[in-house]
């Protein structure tokens, strides 16, 4: 009972910010488009539930630049000033709410990781995919990219297996605790976590 009244009340939560957000959404997406000289959202194949690909919708925070050999430079150097900004405050990820409306994702649940990803895991780390992915979740009001991927995966899967109604509750206000701290964000100079490389 609880995964249908959960989906229903994603839908109208994100409904509901959608039509308070939207100022901002429109004003990021015109000070984006002219920043980036491009298309302002990223989108990427994600890993949704059961493993079904669903693209996650977020606002662009890098550039496309490339060495002399075409590589595309780190992601330290391709993140901008505004990027950065914007993910200090969490705010490239507003766009998000289309993939709740859309029914992709929900607000908490296990972060989805990128298609590529889902070859890699074995029969343990394909439970996080029982659920929708999240906005937030467990795993990362617990530390984010200053876990290792174990402990992702074992902090993604309890909360599969023990989810409900106040442990979304809670998870939800610790999140909005860390909004205001920043903290966690990262575990070293990298903008992203690293790549997750199977049990090998």
């Amino acid at each position: 009972m609880y995964p249908i009244l959960k989906s229903i009340s994603d839908y109208i939560l994100a409904s509901l910010l959608f039509a308070i957000f939207l100022p901002l959404l429109l004003l990021l997406t015109i000070i984006l488009a002219f920043h980036c000289g491009s298309n302002p959202f990223f989108m990427q194949n994600r890993g949704g539930k059961d493993g079904n690909l669903f693209k996650i919708i977020k606002f662009k925070t890098m550039n496309e630049k490339r060495d002399e050999n075409g590589n595309l430079l780190s992601d330290v150097e391709r993140t901008t000033k505004l990027g950065q900004i914007l993910r200090n405050l969490s705010l490239d990820e507003i766009p998000q709410l289309f993939n709740i409306l859309m029914g992709h994702m929900s607000f908490v649940g296990p972060r989805p990781f990128t298609a590529e990803y889902l070859t890699l895991y074995d029969d343990y780390q394909n439970q996080r995919h029982q659920v929708k992915p999240g906005i937030t979740g467990w795993a990362q009001v617990k530390g984010r990219n200053t876990l290792s991927w174990q402990q992702k995966f074992e902090l993604d899967i309890w909360y599969v297996q023990n989810r409900g109604f106040f442990l979304d509750i809670k998870i939800l206000f610790l999140t909005a605790i860390k909004l205001f701290k920043f903290s966690e964000v990262n575990n070293s100079k990298e903008v992203t976590a690293v790549a997750f490389n199977g049990n090998n």
